[in-house]
C-alpha cells in the first residue's frame, strides 16, 4: 500500500494548490523510491517519457497566432456573425460546436481546445447569441455562458476521442488492461465507446436546450420588444 503514496501526494498538492508539475514529479519520484527503483532509473524513465511526448508542447506555438487573431478583432467578428443569424441562441451554438468537436475527435483530428477555440471563438459567439436576444446579459448569466461553453468542449473532446482507435485515451485503456493481463485490442475499446459518445451528445442537446430556457426566464425582462 505504501506504493500508493504518490496518489496521496497528488491529492494534498492539488488541494494546497501547489505547482502541478512539481507535485506530479515529486509524486512520481517518491513512488519509484518506495517501490525500490533506483533514482537514476527513475530519472531515465522521466526523461524518456518527456522525449516521447514532447509533441504535446506544440500547442504552445498556436498561442501567438491566437493572440494576433484576437488583437485584430476575431471576437468582434464572431459576435457580429452570430448577431446576423435570427435563429441563433446560446444553446444552439454550443450544440453545433460540440457536434463538430466530437466528430473531429472521432476521426482523430485535434480541432478545438479551450485556448484555441473556446475562449477566442465559441464563448464570444455564445455570448453574442444571448446579447442578440436580450438587451443586456447579467454578470451571473455571463459566467454561466462561459461554463457551458467550456462544458461543450469537454464533452466533445473527452467522449469523442475514445471512438478513434489510435487516440491516447484508448491506448491508455489497452495498456492498463494489458498490465492486468486482460487482452483487448484498440478497436474493441473504440466500438465500446460509441454508445457513450452518442449519449454524451444527447446530454449536450438536453443541457443546452434547458440552458436556453433558463436563460430566457432569467433575462426575459431585458428582451427587446419587436419593432424596437
Amino acid at each position: 500500500m505504501i506504493r500508493l503514496i504518490g496518489v496521496l501526494i497528488i491529492l494534498i498538492g492539488f488541494y494546497k494548490k501547489y505547482n502541478p508539475i512539481a507535485v506530479v514529479l515529486v509524486a512520481g519520484i517518491t513512488t519509484g523510491l518506495v517501490s525500490g527503483i533506483e533514482i537514476v532509473t527513475i530519472l531515465n524513465i522521466l526523461g524518456e517519457t518527456f522525449v516521447t511526448n514532447r509533441y504535446m508542447s506544440i500547442f504552445l506555438l498556436t498561442l501567438p497566432v491566437i493572440g494576433i487573431l484576437e488583437r485584430y478583432g476575431l471576437k468582434e467578428r464572431s459576435v457580429m456573425l452570430i448577431k446576423s443569424m435570427k435563429s441563433a441562441t446560446t444553446g444552439r451554438v454550443i450544440i453545433i460546436y460540440t457536434f463538430f468537436r466530437e466528430l473531429a475527435s472521432v476521426f482523430g483530428l485535434r480541432l478545438g481546445g479551450h485556448v484555441q477555440f473556446v475562449r477566442p471563438l465559441v464563448y464570444p459567439m455564445a455570448y453574442g447569441a444571448a446579447e442578440k436576444n436580450y438587451q443586456s446579459v447579467s454578470e451571473t448569466a455571463d459566467e454561466k455562458i462561459k461554463g457551458i461553453s467550456a462544458a461543450g468542449e469537454n464533452y466533445g473532446n473527452f467522449y469523442g476521442q475514445n471512438v478513434f482507435p489510435a487516440s491516447g485515451g484508448v491506448l491508455l485503456v489497452v495498456g492498463t488492461l494489458a498490465a492486468l493481463e486482460i487482452e483487448v485490442i484498440p478497436m474493441e475499446v473504440a466500438i465500446a465507446a460509441i454508445p457513450v459518445a452518442v449519449i454524451a451528445f444527447i446530454y449536450t442537446i438536453v443541457q443546452s436546450v434547458l440552458f436556453d430556457r433558463k436563460l430566457n426566464q432569467t433575462l426575459q425582462k431585458n428582451k427587446p420588444e419587436k419593432g424596437a
